[in-house]
């Protein structure tokens, strides 16, 4: 498959019951897709993949969803990144705070197919 032009889309999960679902479907959409497990490595494949777009779990091992998301809203570097809080936090607190540090969109877990491609779709065609 040719990557050199899609979007590329990086999934932070320690769950790999949604983690590789997830992955699958992103691929089977064209999407150049990495996944990271916990908090360090994500801040370390964001840095070296350049995602265009992450989904990203609140709760997993290292830094949590919302000091990653606080982490690439202060690199001027990585401004352009969308992302997508995917998440069982659902309370207004966390989606309150979820977007106050800085995510696009909040989806919360479980979630369809469907659901999640149509904020993947809405946000990359910003870019």
């Amino acid at each position: 498959m040719n990557y050199e032009f899609s979007k590329k889309i990086l999934i932070v999960d320690d769950e790999p019951s949604v983690a590789v679902p997830l992955q699958f479907l992103m691929e089977q959409n064209n999407y150049n897709v990495m996944a990271a497990s916990n908090g360090e490595e994500a801040i370390d494949k964001i840095s070296k993949f350049k995602p265009d777009l992450i989904l990203l779990d609140i709760i997993h091992p290292g830094f949590d969803g919302f000091e990653i998301c606080q982490m690439v809203r202060e690199n001027p570097e990585w401004q352009n990144i969308k992302i997508i809080l995917v998440t069982t936090q659902v309370r207004d607190v966390d989606i309150a705070k979820g977007m106050a540090f800085g995510a696009d969109a909040y989806i919360a877990k479980p979630f369809s197919n469907a659901q999640i491609m149509k904020q993947v779709k809405k946000l990359l065609q910003c870019n």
